[in-house]
């Protein structure tokens, strides 16, 4: 080898490992430390849409009854389901307000002095399937993550083009609510059944296309008074977008909740029961957030 050679050599050599340093502290900088690295670990959410359990009873009809022995036992069915999912954290449609009353109420139910079938409001969906599943997997609290806003759909009633919001609402109480619902009072589904076919992707998006995208073709219109809307910050000229607008920041505050609960007790795997037509909407908002992964629930929700 003669001298240049040599010489090219050893720049050569000195360049490459000038290079693989500088590479070296580039990849270095890059790796995200302290609440950086957390935020960016992914953590499963399995969103659960429900029907109010307590606004399904009737007085006249036992099938409508949670607290029965024989809807008790398929709702211990379906827990068994969503125990298989593992939440180590479960979230539940009530104001972050009232954290300190649930927190209250969960101890209580935990140590076996609260009696569902006697308590005020205990066939809601909070207590038979939040509280149920939380005792059994030994969970030390269950989340608050509602949030104000508006919670009527029937608030959006007047405008040009309303006409086709309300056939559209009546479309999809004939099509989907009704017989569904009526299946559940006639004694012919079990709880697992109903809520499986409440969660069917179908079901979802025609609830969400009623609520987030038929609207929008309602204008010149105001909104019936709710004491959880600032009706003075609505344009009448888009009235239908406005609704849009209420419902979807309520969304928004919820997607909050959840995920400030999630930076506060570093759970891994959410579970979040809710009504329905939120179910849509925040799984568009998850989808697009890289710190999470959505689980779809009917793997979870069982056969019978």
């Amino acid at each position: 080898m003669n001298l240049f050679d040599s010489r090219a050599w050893r720049r050569a050599s000195q360049s490459l490992v000038l290079m693989l340093g500088l590479a070296a502290c580039t990849t270095t900088k890059k790796q995200p430390t302290g609440p950086a690295a957390n935020a960016a670990a992914t953590t499963d959410i399995l969103l659960l849409g429900s029907n109010h359990l307590a606004q399904l009873y009737k007085a006249d009809n036992p099938n409508s009854d949670v607290l029965t022995p024989r809807r008790q036992a398929e709702l211990s069915t379906l827990l068994d389901g969503l125990q298989r999912y593992r939440p180590d954290g479960i979230l539940v449609e009530v104001l972050p307000e009232d954290q300190p009353r649930i927190d209250s109420l969960y101890q209580l139910y935990r140590q076996g002095k609260l009696d569902l079938n006697t308590m005020p409001g205990g066939r809601n969906e909070v207590y038979q399937l939040g509280f149920a599943l939380g005792k059994r997997l030994g969970l030390p609290r269950i989340h608050c993550a509602n949030a104000p806003g508006g919670t009527s759909q029937s608030i959006l009633n007047r405008g040009k083009n309303i006409e086709l919001y309300e056939q559209a609402t009546a479309r999809w109480r004939e099509q989907y609510v009704a017989p569904l619902d009526r299946e559940l009072l006639d004694g012919k589904s079990t709880m697992s059944q109903y809520m499986q076919t409440l969660n069917k992707p179908a079901i979802v998006q025609q609830l969400h296309t009623l609520v987030y995208n038929v609207p929008a073709r309602v204008t010149n219109g105001t909104l019936k008074p709710d004491p959880m809307v600032d009706s003075a910050f609505i344009n009448p000229r888009y009235v239908g977008a406005e609704f849009i607008s209420v419902l979807y920041n309520r969304d928004l505050k919820v997607y909050s909740n959840i995920v400030t609960t999630q930076l506060d007790t570093h759970q891994n795997r959410q579970l979040l029961i809710i009504g329905l037509r939120h179910i849509g909407s925040l799984k568009g908002i998850f989808r697009e957030d890289p710190a999470y992964r959505l689980v779809e629930a009917a793997p979870y929700l069982g056969r019978h």
